[in-house]
């Protein structure tokens, strides 16, 4: 009875040794009748220092394909900004926890937003790459988009000292450590 037993357990384990030595699928998760295709200037992310943002467009008209590839990178930095803002904003206020706290969420939006349209203006382009698609005669513009953290953070810091009913409830160094925290986690 042993015997068969480890007979059992031999036969098995051989099993598994033959089923491990087949052809794996790639650990991408690509299938093998797909082919990866990595975009022009993917390789600019946003990190703990920066925001960056990728745009892409497509036209006839090579002018229309850039402007396309810009609006599509600052709607996406403007987006980016604003979820990062908000959740500083969030969790700023939360850690201070205010008698006020609805209203003076509500103050930090409003600078929030005025100080992301402005600086939008300021952001700089720091990747772009054309392609013309021969056979359907079109071309296709890539960019990335970048704007410093610390620009940003002191836009912002000034926008609340400039706001007299803001002052009195905000503390710089608890401010600028949420602010840190939130870009810290562009780190990956």
């Amino acid at each position: 009875m042993k015997k068969h037993f480890l007979y059992i357990l031999l036969g098995i384990g051989f099993m598994f040794a033959v089923t491990s030595c087949k052809k794996k699928k790639e650990a991408t998760g690509v299938s093998s009748d797909e082919k990866e295709v990595i975009l022009p200037c993917i390789e600019f992310k946003s990190d703990d220092d920066h925001f960056r943002a990728h745009g892409f467009g497509e036209s006839m008209d090579a002018n229309v394909a850039k402007q396309k590839a810009v609006s599509n990178a600052r709607t996406a930095m403007a987006g980016q900004l604003s979820s990062t803002i908000k959740v500083v904003g969030d969790n700023y206020i939360k850690s201070s926890e205010y008698n006020n706290t609805e209203e003076l969420l509500e103050r930090f939006e409003q600078n929030a937003r005025t100080v992301i349209n402005q600086e939008l203006r300021g952001v700089k382009t720091v990747c772009e790459r054309m392609t013309r698609v021969g056979d359907r005669n079109q071309f296709r513009y890539y960019l990335a988009l970048e704007l410093s953290g610390s620009d940003m953070f002191d836009k912002y810091y000034q926008s609340l000292t400039n706001d007299e009913s803001l002052k009195i409830d905000y503390n710089y160094e608890r401010f600028k450590e949420t602010f840190n925290e939130e870009m810290a986690k562009f780190r990956n």
